[in-house]
């Protein structure tokens, strides 16, 4: 149940952010309500991306939560049901990020998830709109708002079948019942299953592996992948093309080639 003092905090608070190098760790931390969605939380999450996009030193985020003291874990129960009921979910989502100021927000740098619990109903949309995701083996993933007589209204019903394929998200989002992260893991939807207490320092590890590489490659290609879940092929070869260009005319073009042929690591800079 959502605490009933928990507005009084900050959204600084609520939704906390840091920065590890090149890496932003955005943390939601209401584990007295599951870290369900209210209106700070969408209003801090929207501004964490915003400082993410801002940061040009930093590549990466990181989205996880904190479940501490709870006896299963939860990354997020969703929405929170005590605002919905008090008259406020229309605080539950941002103009430019939708739900939890983050599920249709627009961004150029990619975020991952990670996940040690259940993501259920929009904490499984949170999931979904991010890029990759990290979780263990308790965690699990599911869409029950058919249970309650809602539908998921954050970009679950047609991000699910695009992670794991229509048949076992047909079954998921009919029936309510979450997937487990092996399941998960199979179906394509987890990119790295790893023990319990283990997602976090799992994602720093990708992340790192991710800022290894040049961040305008990295962002480019981001944008066309996404780009082909919806874009004919004719669409996605102009942007491929027009990213190109983009990406063969910078600095970091010229220091990768020059890096390579000196057989040391480049330097890159983002530009």
């Amino acid at each position: 149940m959502t605490n009933p003092h928990s507005y009084d905090r900050t959204m600084s608070d609520i939704v906390t952010y840091s920065s590890e190098g090149r890496v932003a760790i955005i943390t939601l931390n209401r584990p007295e309500a599951r870290n369900a969605v209210n209106g700070d939380v969408a209003q801090g999450l929207e501004a964490a991306i915003d400082r993410l996009e801002s940061d040009d030193d930093v590549w990466v985020g990181i989205l996880t939560a904190n479940t501490e003291g709870q006896e299963r874990p939860v990354f997020c129960a969703g929405a929170d049901l005590k605002a919905i009921n008090e008259g406020r979910g229309n605080e539950l989502g941002t103009s430019r990020g939708g739900f939890g100021g983050f599920v249709y927000r627009e961004r150029r740098k990619p975020v991952i998830v990670a996940v040690d619990g259940l993501a259920t109903a929009g904490g499984c949309e949170l999931v979904l709109a991010a890029d990759l995701v990290v979780a263990t083996e308790r965690s699990a993933f599911g869409l029950a708002e058919a249970k309650r007589n809602l539908i998921a209204g954050a970009g679950g019903l047609f991000r699910l079948p695009r992670a794991i394929g229509q048949a076992a998200a047909m079954e998921a989002i009919l029936t309510g019942e979450p997937i487990p992260a092996e399941r998960a893991f199979n179906l394509g939807l987890v990119s790295r299953l790893v023990a319990a207490g283990e997602a976090l320092n799992e994602a720093r590890r990708l992340a790192d592996a991710i800022t290894a590489c040049a961040p305008l490659a990295v962002w480019a290609s981001r944008k066309v992948v996404l780009a082909s879940a919806w874009a004919d092929d004719e669409t996605l070869k102009k942007m491929t093309n027009d990213e190109f260009a983009n990406v063969i005319n910078s600095e970091d073009t010229k220091e990768g080639l020059t890096a390579f042929i000196e057989k040391r690591a480049p330097n890159w800079k983002g530009r």
